[in-house]
């Protein structure tokens, strides 16, 4: 696909400028514009950053708008210094004027300099349309403008007129410049006159920029009135120009190597801190005294609501990990998150014992205010919010200076630990014998398992091998949405009640925990489609299923008994003995001893030793005897295969995110205060009917 060709055809000025004489207002009271007039280009062959070949631009297909084009400074779009009036083409010549209608400094640097005799030459932003662009190649020669020219040569057939710059040296250098200077006579300007009018802040400058300043406007020359000539110099002997070609490109050569060596000291302050500046300098032609300026302007301290800070990133973490061990972590735990010499900071005396006030305080501070510490009130909180915002928009705009200390920021991370904290503090049994999985959304999914049908057979004289079947079992598992809303309200800031805040992120965390299991165990006593059955080869009842020897060899005979479609062993062992709170005590002796002296009803003996003991995970938890769960029961329990290898329950979290979340969030417009919302997503579903076996438990 043609796309198109950005043009920037420099020549030299041909114009003027000029005013009403004596500096008089027309009646209407309007100011005065000067007046500027261009020869901006003679239609002749020039060499253009970016292209191999000479470029030259067909007049002829020169697209100019009706609308007045703006005029700049070095194709800058902010360096405004007017527009055209009227932009026309004679021969091979382009022919431009218009006024100085710019009102910055840039437009007063055009003037100033040219009545210093500066050359401003004139550059066209033209844009090439898509495929017109003709390579002449060499040895061939193509007529534009009136002229011949031999290739190799690039000719732009059709282009469009966007701008007219000035700059200090072009590409077509056959054409001339004049400028006359106004006839208003300027006031004398006071120093801080000249610092507005060159874009400072008289009342933003320290003693240092101000000196340095003054000496600027003390060396500056007084203007000279009066017309001021400038004319570009043709090289072409055979027209009359300067034949001494090679002293005039030394003598220049010389001037713009003693230039860019004075731009590169003046940006060299600070050890090379200036290196950008330094580049554009050298690339626009600024001179010294506009180079130091624009190094003044860029160091000087520029507000904008945000304080910039080199440790900030480490001050925020301090602040961080001191509310969370005022919140009551543990200090040990609080270490793991956070380096030493965060903790060393965060148990300093400055932030020791920190609550919600300090962070107000230090969200105020690095947004670039201050108020005056004492009783908290709506002043201050308002004031805290506001400069959290201007934190986190300037956070946002990419600006990694900025500081990275956030009201809403760092109480959501405490939130978030606090709650981390609870969550795993909640001792949990299910991810013992549930597999744990994720999902990409909410919708239902399906997992199938692959079981394969046959065994190896033996290879005949031709070996072919034979293919083995494979069928499908198919499980279903859906992800839910669980959680709560987390408020910061006024009275708990003017309180500095970070625990009553943080309550909340706790319950949160170990309700996340809790709901984990009581959704496990709750799909797990329904019993949901008859998983445990005596169809399912997986139920044990009746008499003597209670928890002993004699029943856990049942059951784990009927384990390794499963087999696959075909009715072939599948070898599948238990690895976890599951039982209420009632049996854990019965279940930790079957486990570990290996001499238990059980007697049958009859009370006669029966062997001492325990075949069964090390055999098995032991794990007791009370939602398998809770009364709150219907098919609760005190006596039966379960054998699970170990999920790594065969599931008979699944845990399914959305995108990987195996714990709650916390994210921070506006409040309605009527309350002062913040919110945050903590929700877990995860569901749970039956799987394999095979991972599993359940007793009754019957005497």
């Amino acid at each position: 696909m043609a796309t198109k060709r950005i043009l920037n055809l420099c020549a030299p000025v041909d114009g003027w400028l000029e005013a009403s004489a004596d500096g008089a207002a027309p009646a209407d009271g309007k100011p005065v514009l000067r007046r500027f007039a261009m020869t901006a280009y003679t239609g002749g062959p020039m060499t253009l950053a970016g292209w191999s070949h000479p470029v030259v631009v067909d007049l002829a297909g020169l697209q100019v708008s009706a609308k007045s084009r703006p005029i700049l400074k070095d194709h800058n779009r902010s360096l405004i210094v007017g527009h055209t009036e009227s932009v026309s083409v004679q021969g091979s010549r382009l022919l431009v004027s218009g006024v100085i209608s710019g009102a910055g400094s840039v437009a007063r640097e055009i003037v100033d300099s040219s009545r210093n005799g500066f050359p401003w030459q004139a550059s066209l932003g033209a844009v090439a349309n898509p495929g017109a662009m003709e390579f002449v190649a060499k040895g061939r020669t193509a007529a534009v403008n009136g002229q011949q020219f031999e290739g190799p040569v690039h000719i732009a057939r059709r282009s469009v007129l966007g701008e007219v710059s000035f700059v200090a040296l072009g590409a077509d250098d056959n054409t001339t410049a004049n400028v006359a200077a106004a006839a208003i006579k300027e006031d004398d300007m006071t120093f801080d006159q000249w610092l507005v009018a060159k874009g400072f802040d008289p009342a933003s400058l320290n003693d240092t920029q101000k000196a340095s300043l003054q000496a600027m406007f003390d060396a500056a020359p007084e203007p000279k009135p009066g017309a001021v000539t400038a004319t570009a110099t043709n090289d072409d002997p055979s027209s009359g120009g300067d034949t001494d070609v090679v002293a005039r490109i030394r003598a220049e050569t010389a001037a713009e190597t003693k230039r860019i060596g004075e731009v590169r000291r003046v940006c060299a302050v600070g050890g090379g801190r200036h290196t950008d500046l330094e580049a554009k300098a050298i690339a626009e032609g600024w001179d010294v005294t506009k180079t130091e300026l624009e190094v003044l302007r860029a160091d000087r301290p520029v507000y904008t609501g945000v304080r910039r800070d080199a440790d900030a990133a480490q001050s925020a973490r301090a602040v961080e990990a001191a509310l969370c061990i005022s919140a009551g972590l543990p200090e040990t735990q609080v270490g793991k998150w956070y380096d030493e010499r965060t903790m060393n900071a965060a148990l300093a005396r400055d932030l020791r014992g920190a609550g919600l006030h300090t962070l107000l305080y230090e969200t105020i501070r690095a947004g670039g205010e201050y108020i005056r510490p004492g009783r908290v009130d709506n002043d201050t909180i308002k004031a805290a919010f506001s400069a959290d915002r201007r934190l986190i928009q300037a956070s946002g705009s990419g600006g990694s200076s900025f500081s990275t200390i956030s009201l809403s920021g760092i109480l959501s991370n405490v939130a978030n630990k606090t709650m981390l904290a609870a969550y795993t503090a909640v001792e949990s049994v299910v991810a013992m014998f549930c597999a744990e999985t994720d999902v990409n959304d909410f919708k239902e999914v399906t997992r199938y398992r692959l079981t394969g049908t046959g065994v190896f057979e033996k290879v005949g004289p031709d070996g072919e091998l034979k293919h083995a079947g494979l069928s499908e079992q198919a499980y279903t598992n859906k992800v839910e949405t669980f959680g709560r809303m987390i408020a910061l309200t006024r009275q708990m800031m003017i309180n500095d009640d970070l625990g009553a805040f943080l309550q909340i992120p706790r319950i949160i965390g170990r309700m996340s925990a809790l709901k984990r299991e009581e959704a496990v165990f709750e799909l797990l006593l329904s019993n949901p489609a008859t998983f445990f059955s005596v169809g399912n080869k997986n139920f044990i009842s009746g008499a003597t299923t209670n928890l002993s020897i004699d029943s856990l060899t049942q059951g784990e005979q009927l384990f390794l008994d499963q087999t696959d479609t075909d009715g072939k062993p599948i070898l599948l062992s238990p690895a976890v003995l599951l039982v209420p709170s009632a049996l854990k005590v019965t279940a930790q002796v079957l486990m570990t001893e290996t001499r238990i002296n059980e007697t049958t009803t009859a009370d006669k003996g029966k062997p001492a030793a325990n075949p069964h003991a090390g055999k098995w995970k032991p794990v007791a938890t009370p939602y398998l005897n809770s009364q709150g769960f219907s098919g609760s029961s005190a006596k039966a329990w379960y054998l699970f295969a170990n999920p790594a290898d065969v599931a008979a329950i699944e845990i399914a979290y959305l995108r990987g995110k195996r714990t709650p979340t916390i994210e921070s969030g506006d409040t309605d417009f009527n309350t002062l205060g913040m919110q945050w919302r903590g929700y877990f997503d995860f569901g749970v579903a039956m799987q394999d009917s095979r991972a599993a076996i359940k007793s009754k438990g019957e005497v």
